[in-house]
């Protein structure tokens, strides 16, 4: 591509920032729609679908929900596992399947079969991959002009944003350490700890899926130093429950309008399925299905209680371990490899021995702690997007979007329409992945994104003119 470009003949273009799990879906359900537009996804690694989540090469670090609930199509839930089962699927490392049959495949499994689906597409110049960055984005008339780090420009039609993850914002008791001094804040960027030695002592700040994904990698590496997991709270992500009828809650019937009324009407859920047998795990998957509703029903000021009260005690239920990481994590643990600390840091030095980290205990008292690397595992920093994403800045810069006021990312209607500075839905600038839940709730595991990749490729196929009749896609895009 050289200089300016807005479409090729008359086609209009759809821009895509970001080609990880949520703008690769978003491509790929619409170009199985309608074969209107020019379809550009700007993203510089080489493999759309495989972003933060699913492109670590790491085997040991394992998705989180069994194969069976992982999909790129809403209307056919078992198209993954049945992708892992065909000549396309990659044989799977020993450990991979549970005594109950669900198979936890490395992460990156997923990422191949998104970028498999989207290959057809991609050879048939459907699909234009561009391997760069966005470096901004500005409204130009009917249009958005986004220019890229290589200097050139590309002219929208259509622009969605779907770039999801920045990396963790660093702790203020950690501010004076770098990465020179063995800081690592991105656990997930290539080779972010083949710098561990064996024997090294490391502190790992935060106690959930990332932090387990951490001590799992280590394990793997034989590494054999003490490993300190640090937390608010110290909990740490809950497993996955045995298979059991759907709790009769229902959290849509009169929803509460405050968060104290939310937790009472949990709370009096999660004791009438005990009664029953039931495990806490039905009333958090009906919670899940049902957040966008919930979350409708409460004012601003009792979604950010929630958030502030609540989301620590969420995270860990809603987002669950893999069985196999959760089996790693519990081992460590009892051999005293692993050490789970509550509490919080509130400063640390540079000494000649290593890291010296001070820490107020969650129960009281004060602790020092001297360790050789500090790994950050805090999870995205959503909140910060807009100071670490430059074509955010410059959308915002320009009154075109908004940030979601609780800091969970931009400002959307509860169909991913960004909103801009006047308050006005912007129908031809949609917001896929999880810096659009400010709007719906929940908006990070893979359901809610791809329903939401979906729903976004609809309405963009909506809205373009001539757009032909639903498409069939290749055989290979739809096995």
């Amino acid at each position: 591509m050289t200089g300016t470009k807005a479409q090729i003949g008359d086609r209009p273009t759809v821009a895509i920032i970001g080609g990880g799990l949520s703008g690769a879906a978003v491509a790929w359900h619409l170009a199985r729609l309608t074969p209107a537009p020019r379809i550009v996804v700007i993203e510089p690694r080489a493999e759309l679908g495989q972003g933060l989540a699913y492109g670590t090469p790491d085997p040991a670090h394992k998705l989180n929900v069994p194969a069976q609930r992982m999909t790129l199509d809403t209307s056919d839930p078992l198209h993954f596992q049945r992708w892992l089962s065909s000549s396309d699927g990659p044989f799977l490392p020993a450990g991979s399947a549970t005594l109950a049959g669900d198979i936890f495949a490395p992460r990156q499994v997923f990422g191949r079969y998104v970028a498999h689906h989207l290959r057809p597409f991609l050879d048939a110049g459907r699909i234009e991959h561009l391997r760069t960055h966005a470096q901004a984005a500005h409204r130009d008339g009917e249009q958005y002009r986004i220019t890229l780090a290589t200097g050139e420009e590309l002219r929208a039609d259509r622009l969605v944003l779907a770039v999801s993850h920045p990396e963790p914002s660093v702790p203020s008791g950690l501010r004076t350490l770098t990465a020179e001094t063995g800081l690592i804040r991105d656990p997930y960027a290539p080779d972010a700890l083949a710098g561990i030695a064996p024997d090294e002592n490391v502190l790992i700040v935060g106690t959930g899926l990332t932090g387990a994904d951490i001590v799992a990698s280590l394990q793997e590496r034989g590494h054999r130093g003490r490993i300190h997991l640090l937390s608010r709270h110290g909990r740490f992500s809950q497993p996955h429950g045995p298979a059991q009828d759907e709790t009769g809650a229902d959290f849509t019937v009169a929803p509460e309008r405050t968060a104290l009324g939310l937790l009472r009407r949990v709370r009096r859920a999660l004791a009438t399925d005990a009664e029953g047998g039931l495990t806490w795990h039905a009333v958090f998957d009906r919670l899940r299905t049902q957040a966008p509703t919930i979350w409708a029903a409460l004012p601003q000021g009792e979604r950010r209680r929630l958030l502030r009260h609540l989301r620590g005690l969420w995270d860990i239920h809603r987002f669950r371990i893999a069985p196999q990481t959760h089996d790693t994590l519990l081992r460590a643990i009892a051999a005293r490899r692993v050490e789970p600390i509550a509490g919080a840091i509130t400063d640390a030095t540079v000494a000649p021995e290593g890291i010296a980290l001070d820490l107020h205990l969650r129960g009281g008292g004060e602790r020092r702690l001297t360790v050789d690397r500090v790994v950050l595992a805090t999870g995205p920093a959503h909140a910060a997007a807009f100071e670490v994403t430059p074509v955010l800045a410059s959308l915002e810069a320009g009154g075109t979007i908004r940030r979601d006021p609780l800091g969970l990312g931009i400002l959307t209607t509860t169909e991913g329409n960004a909103i801009d500075a006047t308050g006005a839905a912007q129908e031809t600038l949609l917001i896929a992945g999880p810096l659009a839940r400010g709007a719906v709730g929940e908006l990070m595991g893979v359901p809610e994104i791809t329903a939401r990749a979906e729903g976004i490729a609809r309405k963009l196929a909506r809205s373009l003119p001539d757009a032909e009749a639903p498409l069939v896609a290749p055989d290979r895009a739809t096995a």
